[in-house]
């Protein structure tokens, strides 16, 4: 039997016939926004819409998409709604830079995430791994998606900062786990808001966490500088190391703040959700998940020195990818034109919201066979697909993420010593139904059967 024909179908919302009436809309889109897309959003390039006065476009075109994001991107900024919201974490690095800054950011750090040095870190994730198998020592169930949360915690945690789940300063993790939690989720206001300092009092939960924050990781910093060195390579260190290519200017500690704290939000909350749904599907799919197992134990994670030896782990690979594919951690890029343009025909004003759905996209009927069924075997013999086109788990173009070889490191790394130790299946028949607000999310947090192997 091929493998179109077996092929899974995991679990997804239903896909309402056509355009929802209004209130109903409203209130799905708060509950669940990749809820609302209708049927004939999977066929079509381009669609416009007018919700509460506002222009809205939803753009499925791939060349109109690098329009918005590559070629013309001065002429669209991403929402306050966003901005007030991730501000308070990152303050001003990479993610939030605009202009000359983001050019001359992006510029010094990408040394910093090559392949060679991602490789570098890989005895953090090995480490992480092991503090996973040593948590689920003895078990014959677990909920991963909370102990892939602590791993993924743990992994940036080391990664970064070379702090361990004893160091006291894993604080500054569990601060922000709070925060996405709390404070950091946009609310009415934040939609309501032309600026980010409008409604000014709805923001102290904010301001409160910056302080602390800003200074647990300005301290990390600091006792770095004055000479106290980790045992192994991170992150930090190589941030310390970084040079302007163009004026050979070091990075000030409140550059070195800022992109350490944008890389630990961004790092373990969808890695985590990453390792989740890929564990999902692979305990969907039984027989997919023991070739990952065979291949794995072939090349144990405990003799992975670097990043070449990880190659001969393509099925693992593959299954991250189509992971990302039918459940992408950001299910939904916002920007607003800020001048005129014209993108897949359409004239774009000043106002207009344009929606960038990696959930439809990668679901698209017009770019992929069988969009909403579980093919991993679609990206065989690719390791890097996301530089273009209608896959874009990690944006498109310069703004792509920076950190993608590192996320997929060490989902590689944290999934490998799972499954190298465990075959792993579900307690219930209850389906697991993915919840977009913030980062794509389980409807429920299933326990996961645990058999040594």
């Amino acid at each position: 039997m091929s493998d179109l024909a077996a092929a899974l179908v995991p679990p997804a919302p239903a896909v309402p016939a056509r355009d929802l009436p209004l209130p109903i809309f409203l209130f799905s889109f708060l509950r669940n926004t990749i809820s609302t897309y209708p049927d004939h959003a999977f066929e079509l390039l381009v669609g416009r819409a007018r919700v509460l006065g506002i222009d809205s476009l939803l753009l499925n075109d791939p060349e109109g998409v690098r329009r918005v994001l590559v070629e013309a991107r001065e002429h669209y900024r991403r929402p306050v709604s966003v901005i007030r919201a991730i501000r308070p974490v990152v303050g001003d690095g990479l993610f939030l830079a605009e202009g000359e800054v983001w050019k001359r950011q992006r510029r010094s750090l990408a040394p910093a995430f090559t392949p060679v040095a991602v490789g570098e870190l890989i005895p953090h994730f090995q480490a992480a791994g092991e503090g996973l198998l040593r948590r689920l020592e003895g078990r014959a169930g677990a909920n991963l998606s909370m102990e892939f949360h602590t791993t993924a915690l743990d992994a940036v945690l080391r990664a970064l900062f070379s702090l361990t789940p004893e160091d006291a300063d894993r604080d500054v993790a569990l601060i922000v786990r709070r925060y996405i939690a709390g404070p950091g989720r946009p609310n009415l206001l934040d939609g309501l808001a032309r600026s980010e300092d409008d409604f000014a009092f709805a923001g102290a939960s904010r301001r409160r966490f910056r302080k602390p924050w800003f200074a647990a990781v300005d301290r990390i910093v600091a006792e770095r500088r004055s000479g106290v060195q980790p045992a192994r390579r991170d992150l930090l260190a190589l941030l310390l190391e970084v040079r302007d290519p163009e004026t050979g200017a070091p990075l000030s500690d409140a550059e070195i703040r800022d992109q350490t704290a944008t890389m630990l939000l961004a790092g373990f909350e969808t890695t985590s959700r990453l390792l989740f749904w890929a564990s999902y599907l692979l305990a969907l799919d039984l027989p997919t998940q023991a070739r990952v197992r065979a291949e794995v134990r072939a090349h144990p994670v405990e003799a992975v020195a670097g990043s070449a030896d990880i190659e001969p782990w393509p099925a693992l690979r593959e299954v991250l990818l189509e992971t990302l594919r039918l459940y992408p951690p950001i299910a939904n890029l916002l920007r607003t034109a800020v001048a005129d343009d014209e993108v897949a025909g359409e004239a774009i004003g000043p106002g207009t919201q344009v929606w960038i759905s990696p959930w439809v996209i990668h679901r698209h009927r017009r770019f992929w066979d069988q969009p909403t069924a579980f093919l991993p075997s679609r990206f065989r013999g690719q390791r890097s697909p996301w530089t273009g086109g209608a896959f874009m788990p990690f944006g498109m173009g310069p703004r792509i993420c920076i950190g993608a070889a590192f996320a997929m490191t060490e989902a590689e790394m944290v999934l490998a010593s799972l499954l190298g130790r465990y075959s792993i299946g579900l307690d219930s028949r209850r389906r697991v139904l993915p919840v977009a607000n913030v980062t794509t999310r389980p409807s429920f947090e299933p326990t996961f059967s645990l058999e040594r192997s």
